[in-house]
């Protein structure tokens, strides 16, 4: 990820950055292709039996799972944030020495640590905010639902699944608050430390300690972002053209390599009753990660030329604020239109892979489609928290908000106290980095 030569990296990115714009679009849009396109689906005696359609073909993963790419696209952009809230609220150096010098240096720690706080104060907002109506809707839905009749094993089903997708925030809020830290820390430093404590995680998880693999949600998802932060710095210009080219071609031939070895599976999704490169994220996915970030820059002139046409810059700025809307609301999608299929009419998938489930896939999207863009344009105005953030209490709120999600990815919002006990938690730290909006004095 570093220069070939010793030179001095061009400036960074600006605030706007339509290339990191076209990965997050494109990243979320691939996921949601991706999710709706899994669910092997039979109902029978009032249960949902489900399977996975792309465990019949596991190497499409290989360029569908692109979370790699959203961990990288979202490092470059709280890098990006991070230094332009620290450079409106730190001191400039007074010049002198003594104890002057000493004081604009208490005076610029402070800010500092302000600024970090008030900063993660934010992010933990946006990111949790648009949790609160999912929570709203989905808490009273499953019983709701059963009262009406609807068997409960496809009414818990279906409540699991909507949750389980807020693993993603969990660990992106992880990301978000170790940010002010880690670009403090060289990336010649950082970088070998992460990359290498996820090969060593890897050699203990499979030596037989499964559980240690969870130390990779740190480490494997924390090198994706810290590389993001090299993309901000401008320390990726040099990647492009052949070089962009090899470094795709070494990543894939690395995965294959890994795959061919063992003991990683061949899909970089998981898949059940299988090892799984995803849950826990093993060192495959910084293979994997490789491969896509080449080829993604070997695109990105391409990619550029084609944001600055008016009708994909109008497609960009009306999706790039509402991916995390169209990301939690998706599953909701899902759930309503293959419950109608499923238990209403009765209909089963086909065969994956047979000429049935292949002409049936594009009339699945067009039916999912506009379920998701009602849903968007109900929630999206939760994007935007009300009122300030505040940062006074930040170290309580995460938590609180993190602990919040961990729960509800587990639990989802099937009945019972947990889901419950989890929005409370939500709420309470979205309270903590919450004040008012000051109104403004009336006109007179």
């Amino acid at each position: 990820m570093f220069p070939p030569a010793p030179v001095r990296a061009p400036a960074a990115p600006g605030p706007r950055d339509r290339f990191i714009d076209v990965l997050r679009v494109f990243g979320m849009v691939l996921v949601v292709a991706q999710h709706w396109a899994m669910p092997v689906l039979s109902y029978a005696g009032g249960r949902l039996t489900t399977g996975n359609a792309l465990a019949a073909a596991p190497f499409i993963t290989w360029i569908s799972q692109v979370m790699p790419l959203v961990f990288f696209a979202g490092g470059a952009a709280n890098a990006i944030s991070y230094r332009s809230a620290a450079r409106r609220a730190v001191p400039a150096d007074a010049g002198e020495s003594g104890r002057a010098a000493r004081g604009w240096t208490a005076r610029r720690s402070s800010a500092e640590r302000r600024t970090a706080r008030e900063w993660t104060a934010r992010r933990v907002r946006r990111l949790a905010w648009p949790v609160a109506p999912l929570a709203a809707v989905w808490l009273p839905l499953p019983h709701l639902l059963t009262a009406l009749g609807v068997p409960p094993q496809p009414v818990e089903v279906a409540a699991r699944t909507v949750g389980q997708l807020l693993w993603f925030l969990a660990v992106y809020l992880l990301a978000v608050v170790a940010t002010p830290r880690l670009l403090r820390v060289r990336a010649g430093v950082a970088l070998p430390v992460l990359a290498g404590g996820a090969v060593l995680t890897d050699l203990v998880r499979f030596s037989g300690l499964e559980a240690a693999g969870y130390l990779n949600v740190a480490f494997v998802w924390l090198t994706v972002h810290q590389v993001g932060f090299r993309y901000a710095d401008g320390g990726l210009e040099w990647l492009r053209g052949r070089r962009a080219a090899a470094l795709a071609g070494a990543g894939f031939a690395m995965v294959a390599a890994l795959v061919a070895a063992g003991p990683y599976p061949a899909s970089m999704i998981g898949m059940p009753g299988a090892v799984s490169n995803m849950a826990p994220p093993s060192a495959c996915l910084l293979a994997l990660f490789a491969g896509q970030l080449g080829l993604a820059m070997l695109l990105r002139p391409a990619l550029n030329a084609m944001a600055r046409r008016p009708r994909a810059e109008a497609v960009l700025t009306a999706l790039a604020p509402r991916m995390m809307t169209v990301y939690l609301w998706h599953m909701t999608a899902l759930v309503t239109v293959a419950g109608v299929a499923t238990i209403g009419f009765g209909l089963d998938t086909p065969l994956p892979g047979s000429a049935a489930w292949w002409s049936g896939v594009p009339l699945w999207m067009a039916a999912l489609a506009p379920v998701l863009l009602g849903l968007t344009a109900l929630f999206g105005r939760w994007e935007e928290p009300a009122g300030a953030a505040a940062g006074r209490h930040v170290a309580v709120a995460v938590p609180l908000v993190g602990g919040a999600l961990l729960t509800l990815t587990v639990t989802g919002f099937a009945p019972g106290p947990a889901p419950v006990i989890a929005s409370v938690a939500l709420l309470g730290g979205l309270f903590l980095v919450s004040r008012p909006a000051v109104a403004a004095p009336p006109r007179g």
